[in-house]
């Protein structure tokens, strides 16, 4: 079924569901908006016209925008006159969504149904889902945490390396360095006594 309607001055061909951008409207985005200017209706071969409107037929719409259209730009201008005038306009207007086309005048608007997913028993079901997910997360969650408290503790129980002094370490270094020199001490002496012995077999040859 179609109709054509007027508004704004112009005239629309119309079916439902159709889309259609209209003189700006006094309503606002979402409202509903009632076209009582039926000039004609068709139903297949069936036609009704009006003279010029039919008294009883309506067609029902949604705004979906209230909005302005693309910039167009006059110029006047007149020759030898200095004249130059140059203006821009942007026409407003209102988008409408076609919902029904009355012949008689009636409409009972449509209610829009809850999804499944949108439902008491849908959420429930989405929550089930969930929470075998949630308590898996949770459990490896805590694993983790236990695991890096038996860290800390590991690491809490080894002793630090005790540092030694300094002076003893000096001390210590200065005894391993003294050590060479005792050692070489009685290989000097060693040395003095063959020599001294030498000498004594030297005085007795003579």
């Amino acid at each position: 079924m179609y109709a054509v309607i007027k508004t704004g001055g112009k005239q629309y061909r119309v079916s439902e569901s159709d889309v259609i951008t209209v003189e700006k409207l006094n309503a606002e985005v979402g409202s509903t908006v009632e076209f009582d200017k039926v000039m004609l209706i068709g139903d297949g071969g069936d036609i009704q016209a009006g003279t010029p409107y039919l008294d009883a037929a309506r067609v029902f719409g949604s705004v979906l925008e209230n909005g302005k259209g693309k910039k167009a730009i006059i110029f006047k201008y007149k020759a030898k006159k200095d004249y130059r005038k140059k203006q821009g306009h942007r026409q407003p207007y209102t988008m409408v969504q076609i919902d029904a086309v009355s012949p008689d005048g009636t409409y009972t608007a449509k209610k829009a149904e809850p999804a499944e997913e949108e439902t008491p028993a849908g959420l429930d079901a989405k929550a089930a889902d969930a929470a075998p997910a949630m308590t898996s997360q949770a459990a490896a969650e805590a694993e983790t945490h236990e695991d890096a408290l038996a860290a800390e503790a590991t690491a809490e129980k080894k002793p630090a390396a005790k540092k030694k002094p300094a002076k003893k370490a000096a001390d210590e270094k200065q005894a391993g360095e003294s050590e060479p020199d005792a050692a070489a001490k009685p290989a000097a002496k060693k040395a003095t006594a063959k020599k001294a012995a030498v000498e004594e077999v030297k005085t007795e040859e003579e």
